[in-house]
């Protein structure tokens, strides 16, 4: 149990990281944060019995400066929820289009990409949208900034009372 994963808060309910149980009591303990989401169980010592928590917030505001997410397919994807801007259509087979082909003067920036799923790359070609007669969805630009750290898939699976604190 104690190695029981807990999600680590900001003072202004930002989501900073995660640790361990046995990380999350000794904060508490210390009085450096308090415990926002109870977990499941408790842990015995020979003294005390503590809830084993799930969230805590500290008390104290850690600074943390605001990267830009790099340029890569997965953050493209991921700016686009997974969706082919071109259909609709929601999937993991994307593939990264240039809204204005690379040999037409487009640039590999994150205005001129979009994400498309197989059939419409193909479809569209080498041309631009209006040559192929196809429209965006949504018109590419670049995300504001990261607000969160990568959080593992399994844990959103598995930890249901942590989605009310995570950015969606």
């Amino acid at each position: 149990m104690v190695n029981y994963p807990v999600l680590v808060l900001n003072q202004s309910y930002e989501p900073l990281n995660i640790c361990r149980a046995r990380r999350a009591i000794t904060l508490i303990f210390y009085g450096k944060a308090e415990m926002v989401e109870d977990g499941t169980g408790y842990v015995h010592t020979t003294a005390a019995v503590f809830p084993l928590p799930s969230v805590i917030r500290l008390h104290h505001m850690v600074r943390r400066p605001r990267t830009e997410p790099k340029l890569t397919r997965f953050e493209v994807f991921n700016r686009d929820q997974f969706t082919c801007q071109y259909c609709g259509r929601q999937t993991r087979q994307l593939t990264l289009d240039h809204v204005v082909p690379r040999h037409l003067g487009g640039e590999h920036t994150w205005e001129n990409l979009a994400s498309a799923c197989v059939t419409c790359n193909h479809r569209k070609a080498g041309r631009t949208p209006d040559q192929a007669r196809m429209k965006l969805h949504r018109a590419p630009a670049r995300p504001r900034y990261k607000i969160m750290f990568n959080m593992p898939y399994q844990y959103l699976q598995t930890h249901h009372q942590w989605h009310k604190y995570l950015p969606q």
